[in-house]
């Protein structure tokens, strides 16, 4: 039960700091400290990424009216050929054009994290261990939460509304700036909704591109977490399943509301707030590894 407990908390951290720009792991760093896992490596490393897919459906179930193409209300059907032959009344049933082109923008926003993260995500992650770890979440924590504070006083004025709106080039240039979150402590969705806010998006575009971008890259990081986990020759007991089950329900249910806690936040507030607060966690994590660890 003591475990199930713990699965439960880091679920409500990871539901909570995976959509708002404060780094989910320099919160998993702090609580891992004072909330550990029994459970073997190899299953505590599969299990921070796997509980990701709860947050990744809550965004799916959300915005599903926004993401999924087919079984359109009569309203939503726009042609987009002007004669009325079979084919054009077949895709005009079934098909919603723009929804299509909005994922074509997430994937190619989502193939210069895909490469990076396949080639270096492994080196980084074994070069940044211990105190060192810690240290550079914390600098990650403090700088981008300087440069949230330093963009949101220039009052950029948003120009894309709508994220039909949003150009191809601007949705790669949004992939590019995703990287930036291989650096622990960066966090994915500061990063690319900082990086789409000095595109041009506004702050409401911004998130939603964000949360949209993460469908990708988390579940395509959970399938391969799964699939090394395996592959190692590892094996999940009964107790590690219902551990993670109680971790990835969590995060969905904390993912929810979390979402829709951001979007009513940034329609009347903008996100300073969030960059001092990861300036105050970052010091805070500094000073725990300085003068405890």
């Amino acid at each position: 039960m003591l475990e199930l407990l713990k699965s439960f908390i880091l679920g409500v951290i990871e539901g909570i700091t995976e959509w708002l720009p404060i780094s989910s792991t320099g919160h998993m760093i702090l609580f891992d400290e004072f909330i550990t896992l029994k459970a073997s490596d190899a299953f505590k490393d599969m299990f921070f990424v796997v509980i990701q897919l709860g947050a990744i459906i809550a965004v799916i179930l959300l915005f599903w009216n926004k993401l999924w193409p087919f079984h359109l209300k009569k309203t939503e059907v726009k042609p987009f050929f002007t004669n009325e032959n079979g084919f054009t009344r077949l895709c005009n049933n079934y098909v919603y054009v723009e929804r299509f082109i909005l994922w074509f923008k997430i994937l190619i926003a989502s193939v210069p994290a895909a490469i990076l993260g396949l080639l270096f995500d492994d080196q980084i992650d074994s070069m940044l261990t211990g105190n060192l770890r810690a240290y550079i979440v914390a600098a990650a924590l403090i700088f981008y939460g300087i440069l949230f504070i330093i963009i949101e006083s220039l009052k950029i004025k948003g120009r894309v509304e709508d994220l039909g709106a949003l150009s191809y080039r601007t949705a790669f240039f949004i992939g590019l700036i995703q990287c930036l979150a291989l650096v622990p402590g960066t966090s994915r969705s500061g990063s690319t909704i900082l990086g789409a806010s000095l595109l041009g998006l506004s702050r409401t575009a911004a998130a939603e591109f964000s949360f949209f971008l993460s469908i990708p890259a988390m579940v395509g990081g959970s399938a391969i977490k799964v699939l090394q986990f395996f592959m190692d020759g590892n094996t999940f007991t009964s107790s590690e399943i219902a551990i993670l089950l109680v971790g990835t329900v969590t995060a969905f249910v904390v993912s929810v509301l979390a979402i829709k806690f951001l979007l009513s936040f940034i329609r009347k507030h903008d996100f300073k707030s969030f960059g001092y607060y990861r300036i105050v966690l970052g010091i805070i994590v500094i000073l725990y590894f300085a003068l405890v660890k």
